[in-house]
């Protein structure tokens, strides 16, 4: 594999064209001049299955600028998605210190029309360790404007289909957070507005903010496999003892659910964990039942990986974050599909990944 699997979700992290883009889950949907229905929403849910993370692209993870390679090897990653399906592209400020974001608008500069054909979705929200200065977490309303500014110039397109906000920030004035991004809204600059990394109580504060200017939260981004299983393992192991290990925010998928929050997964395939790359016997055992689910549907061990997550009600949507245009094709079947996993099967795959049976 050629680039990581994770998103970088950390303050300390890091080694033009208005085109509007089809609905996603958690992703685009109406014109910028309104609302409209929450992706997320049951009705949209199913139009994205799978996702293009692009923390990988944009060369080293450095201030260094980016090569004229480096975009040939973006444009090679976004037609590897397209060719299989994937039409939704997720970004965020931070990745590569800007320059993820900078070889994807090259590419879409110099490819007529395919802005029209994507959604593009940013996040902000995270400031990058710089020196002296330590990584923080800064949702203040004037730094989320100005960070999205700096993305649609970085992307060279005129709208963010959807923007999250990256992580909590334990000083962020929800009030302060909701102008800014009615401001974004009604300028035209960002159509959908969701979150990453937050609970179902940071989310419900925030969107109470927002009701009133008509902005529905239509997305949260998580890590969420078949190796991080602390979002499935918390509705389960309740009155248990084993349910002191759970780190996991109590009733954040069914706030989700119940809200019609789209739940996207990052980290979806668990840096190859169950596809290749396995180290401990349970890994072992999962990716050997994961090759064998693969052979009988005949379809790629990366689909049934994912398959597992679209299984879930939720009808999670998977990010994937890879750069090799290989294993994105494997991913295609997950794309353009339904899954195709029974209730034994998908209970198999969790029983086994979790090396104990079910309390």
């Amino acid at each position: 594999m050629t680039s990581t699997e994770t998103n970088g979700h950390g303050a300390g992290g890091g080694a033009g064209t208005n085109g509007q883009a089809a609905p996603a889950a958690g992703g685009a949907g109406a014109d910028s001049h309104g609302p409209g229905p929450g992706p997320g929403r049951d009705r949209d849910r199913d139009r994205d299955r799978v996702m293009l993370g692009c923390m990988g692209l944009g060369g080293a993870w450095n201030t260094e600028p980016h090569s004229p390679a480096d975009v040939d090897a973006a444009e090679a990653v976004i037609q590897a998605a397209l060719d299989s399906g994937i039409t939704a592209f997720d970004h965020a400020d931070i990745y590569r210190h800007g320059k993820a974001e900078a070889v994807f608008g090259e590419v879409l500069a110099r490819t007529p029309g395919l802005r029209e054909r994507i959604t593009l979705q940013s996040k902000c929200g995270i400031r990058l360790a710089d020196g002296d200065r330590p990584g923080l977490y800064d949702l203040r309303g004037p730094s989320i404007v100005r960070r999205v500014e700096e993305s649609l110039t970085r992307l060279r397109t005129d709208v963010l289909d959807v923007l999250l906000l990256h992580r909590p920030d334990p000083l962020a004035d929800p009030d302060e957070i909701a102008g800014a991004l009615e401001s974004l809204h009604r300028q035209g600059l960002v159509r959908r507005f969701g979150v990453s990394n937050m609970n179902g109580p940071q989310i419900a504060r925030l969107q109470d903010r927002l009701d009133g200017l008509g902005l529905p939260l239509v997305a949260n981004q998580l890590e969420m496999s078949l190796l991080r299983r602390d979002w499935l393992e918390d509705g389960v192991l309740v009155n248990t003892p084993a349910s002191a290990g759970v780190g996991f925010p109590a009733g954040t998928v069914e706030h989700c659910l119940r809200h019609g929050i789209a739940l996207q997964a990052w980290g979806p395939l668990a840096q190859g964990r169950f596809t290749g790359r396995q180290e401990t016997p349970e890994e072992h055992a999962t990716a050997a039942l994961v090759a064998e689910l693969a052979e009988a549907k005949g379809t790629t061990p990366e689909t049934v990986v994912l398959w597992w997550l679209r299984r879930h009600p939720a009808r999670i949507l998977p990010v994937v974050g890879t750069t090799s245009p290989d294993r994105i094709r494997a991913c295609r079947d997950a794309a353009l599909t339904d899954p195709r996993l029974d209730h034994e099967e998908w209970y198999r795959l969790w029983i086994t990944a979790r090396g104990a049976a079910l309390p």
